[in-house]
């Protein structure tokens, strides 16, 4: 039983164990209200363990909260003396005095009161205020006391000499019967309390332990003020260290990103080849309705396949700022045709073209544009088995064209081909916004910037009793066994 009890009062290191949450000692795993005692600047601190949001602390006797970490020198209290100390007032380290006065008397009889007193107390004595000053610079007390008439140096200078060379030191002066006009003198110069002749000893202990206690309290302040600035620039390093980290993580994700992109489309362009490849050579031959659709599902399957690939490639690009847009003059009109084309024939719709009005010419990456069109426009089988009408409207607003389609059937997330589109609209200085409806139906607006001779002024929309925005072309695809349930209307 000893050696245990010697074992918990050795000298240990806090440690945070992460995977269970809590604080060890030595192994040994902290419960809150445990009394411990922890080393800060060369001095253990005693008190009980705490743990708040912020994590865990040592609540002092002075009821103060000292943040608890790793590394932290630390060894278990004598719960007896923690709990006897709580009923005192804490002088951790033991304090150490000095006292300056002529009487040798007096020199003798106050450091014997308070060693009675106060048990473990240091106390320095001088007769001389001169050689008072030499002990000063020579040591730093906790608390000085000085009789303040005395030969060659009154009390009230040499109160100022300590002032200038251990300001935060607390003065007590002692003062004679009624001489109520020095002790406010003493006050007023910085003293920290006065004791009149004759002098009372509970009374001079009472205001000594006051004045040792405000010292250790603020110095104990200022090196937790040193500890939270070393901790500071320690997180600020931390920080520093972790950020460079997650630069060079994402560089390494924006690599691997590229690399297996570019790993993908070889075998992705190779299917296609093929598919193309066995479609042309069973043209003119009679293959069953089954292949013919197997055929589609596997074009589909890999258009599906091919625009993941390019929407990941995208990204990489776009987070890396290699984005590049290869933007040529191109008619909208003209432009959404040929992709609408290609879609419906891609999932065997159909695409009808119901009304169009004059050329809206922009500059645009028709490829980008394309990849924006096959990401709004994707069907994954299950949607393909539901019947769904999509409107695609082109209308032109003053200075941009609005494309808007409009699913009634829309499955579509927010997901990282949405992300591609938006990007790929916000760098043709465009934008794309969503509107949501109940039943899974969506309207996706997309507005681009038009060239400014296709841009019409408000003059001329006055001048030509123009409504804005004006409609230049509006698509409608449907599914084509919807035709075949359609009665003909002719």
């Amino acid at each position: 039983m000893p050696d245990e009890n010697a074992a918990r009062l050795a000298t240990g290191t806090l440690i945070y164990n992460s995977e269970y949450n809590c604080l060890e000692l030595d192994g040994y795993e902290l419960q809150s209200g445990e009394n411990i005692e922890i080393r800060v600047f060369g001095s253990w601190v005693p008190g009980q363990v705490a743990v708040d949001a912020g994590g865990w602390y040592l609540f002092t006797l002075d009821h103060v909260g000292i943040r608890l970490h790793t590394g932290l020198p630390a060894r278990f209290a004598n719960a007896g003396v923690v709990s006897a100390s709580i009923l005192q007032p804490s002088l951790t380290p033991p304090p150490h005095i000095l006292i300056v006065d002529d009487d040798p008397g007096l020199l003798s009889a106050l450091p014997r009161a308070l060693t009675l007193r106060m048990p473990g107390i240091r106390v320095d004595v001088s007769e001389s205020p001169f050689e008072a000053l030499k002990m000063i610079h020579r040591q730093r007390y906790d608390a000085i006391v000085s009789d303040i008439k005395m030969p060659g140096m009154d009390g009230l200078v040499l109160l100022s000499r300590i002032r200038e060379v251990q300001p935060d030191t607390p003065t007590l002066l002692i003062t004679g019967h009624g001489e109520h006009d020095l002790a406010i003198q003493a006050l007023r110069g910085g003293a920290y309390d006065y004791i009149q002749k004759p002098i009372d000893r509970d009374s001079f202990v009472a205001a000594l332990l006051r004045a040792i206690q405000t010292c250790q309290l603020r110095r104990r302040v200022e090196e937790q003020q040193a500890a939270l600035e070393l901790h500071a620039r320690s997180l600020e390093r931390m920080v520093i260290q972790r950020t460079n980290e997650l630069i060079e993580a994402n560089t390494t994700k924006d690599k691997v990103i590229s690399l297996v992109t570019h790993e993908m489309k070889t075998p992705i362009d190779r299917l296609k080849n093929i598919t193309t490849l066995l479609r042309q050579k069973l043209e003119g031959t009679e293959v069953d309705a089954i292949v013919s659709q197997g055929f589609l599902e596997i074009e589909q399957s890999v258009a599906r396949t091919e625009g993941l690939v390019q929407d990941l490639l995208n990204t990489s690009r776009l987070e890396t700022g290699m984005f590049i847009l290869h933007r040529e003059r191109r008619d909208l009109v003209e432009l959404c045709q040929m992709l609408l084309d290609e879609h419906a024939k891609r999932y065997g719709q159909r695409l009808v073209c119901d009304f169009v009005h004059a050329p809206v010419e922009a500059e645009v990456d028709a490829e980008q544009v394309r990849q924006v069109f096959d990401t709004l426009l994707s069907r994954t089988p299950e949607q393909q088995e539901v019947s769904e009408v999509i409107t695609v409207t082109l209308q032109q607003a003053k200075h941009e064209a609005i494309i808007t389609v409009r699913d009634l059937n829309a499955h579509i997330g927010l997901g990282l081909g949405l992300y591609v589109s938006r990007k790929i609209m916000e760098r043709h200085g465009g934008h794309l916004e969503v509107q949501r409806f109940p039943e899974n139906r969506s309207t996706f607006f997309l507005m681009l910037p038009l060239l400014p001779e296709s841009m019409i002024e408000e003059e001329d929309m006055e001048s030509t009793s123009q409504q804005f925005p004006s409609t230049h072309a509006v698509w409608t695809i449907t599914d084509r066994k919807d035709d075949q349930l359609r009665p003909d209307s002719e």
